[in-house]
């Protein structure tokens, strides 16, 4: 897992896997060495965003001079700007196969079915699936083909501890970023589990720090029910606030359809903006990103910054 991926902003525009084909379960070494590092060209920036009202209604009308952008701070220039609604999507699906969901398994894996055949809705759209308990394992590759996805979801099996900051770390540094189509598109990552943790071999601000890096937009389903659900919901919060996404917290299976119907409905009504940061050095510093409406009751969703990279990440 010693691959060294080179991201540039400007080919990932608009961020949310490449057809390929089921695996058989290859093991994935949990260990990450400092070299694993996602080299960034932040000549430009770009930022994929929604807008809702204040009842949490899609806003979809409007234009550049509607919105300002800030890093760190200073306002920026806006230098392209789209209204996207149908962009590609790029999907990676990390589900909790550990011991503590065993008795929400069967309904989660149905719910997560029924999510990849309403979200993949065009050819080029392409999603993975990632399982973890003890160790992250990619099930099913890069792929359109909705029966294989769902093959590969029937076939798992529950039982053993949670390493889910391996598995988003994984899923973000090593799948997310294979496959880049040249025209824009969506990334996203949804995260189905409680939260907890007890086996991973990086930290939770390290898999955060690495969907950063990849532009991932995490969403995240808890699928808690107990007393000890507080703090793994709030980690789950934390990835999706960080990177712009939302978390979905059901209370009952059922509404498991509808926090999924929630994310496919969102990932289809999203605007596009690209800037370059005035002022710019690579530094390795975290730049903080806003992006402040000019409309009365709009409120925008975007991720909360990016990593600049140091001076000897850069091609």
């Amino acid at each position: 897992m010693n691959r060294l991926f080179s991201i540039g902003f400007a080919a990932l525009l608009a961020c949310v896997s490449l057809g390929a084909q089921q695996t058989s379960k290859p093991e994935l070494t949990p260990v990450y060495a400092d070299s694993d590092i996602i080299k960034v060209d932040v000549a430009r920036v770009p930022l994929l965003f929604t807008v809702t009202d204040k009842k949490n209604r899609f806003i979809t009308d409007l234009d550049r001079e509607d919105f300002e952008v800030f890093d760190n701070g200073k306002r920026q220039e806006i230098r392209e700007f789209v209204r996207e609604s149908d962009l590609p999507l790029r999907i990676g699906v990390v589900l909790d196969t550990s011991n503590s969901i065993r008795g929400r398994f069967k309904f989660e894996q149905e719910a997560a079915i029924e999510f990849l055949r309403g979200v993949l809705a065009e050819d080029a759209d392409r999603a993975f699936l990632v399982s973890f308990d003890t160790q992250a394992e990619l099930i099913v590759d890069y792929t359109n083909d909705i029966d294989r996805l769902a093959a590969g979801v029937r076939n798992l099996r529950a039982g053993g501890g949670t390493a889910l900051y391996d598995a988003i770390y994984y899923a973000c540094r090593d799948k997310l970023p294979e496959d880049q189509p040249k025209e824009q598109f969506r990334r996203a990552l949804v995260v189905i589990g409680d939260g907890e943790d007890n086996h991973s071999t990086v930290t939770r601000e390290d898999s955060l720090e690495m969907a950063h890096k990849a532009e991932a937009v995490v969403y995240t389903i808890s699928t808690n029910r107990s007393g000890k659900a507080e703090i793994g919901d709030r980690t789950l919060r934390r990835f999706a606030q960080e990177t712009g996404g939302i978390s979905f917290h059901p209370f009952q299976a059922r509404d498991l359809e509808q926090s999924f119907a929630n994310i496919a409905n969102e990932l289809r009504h999203q605007y596009f903006i690209l800037y370059s940061p005035s002022g710019f050095e690579n530094d390795g510093s975290f730049h903080k990103v806003r992006v402040k409406p000019q409309v009365k009751n709009a409120m925008v969703r975007v991720r909360r910054g990016y990593y600049a990279p140091l001076p000897d990440e850069v091609n």
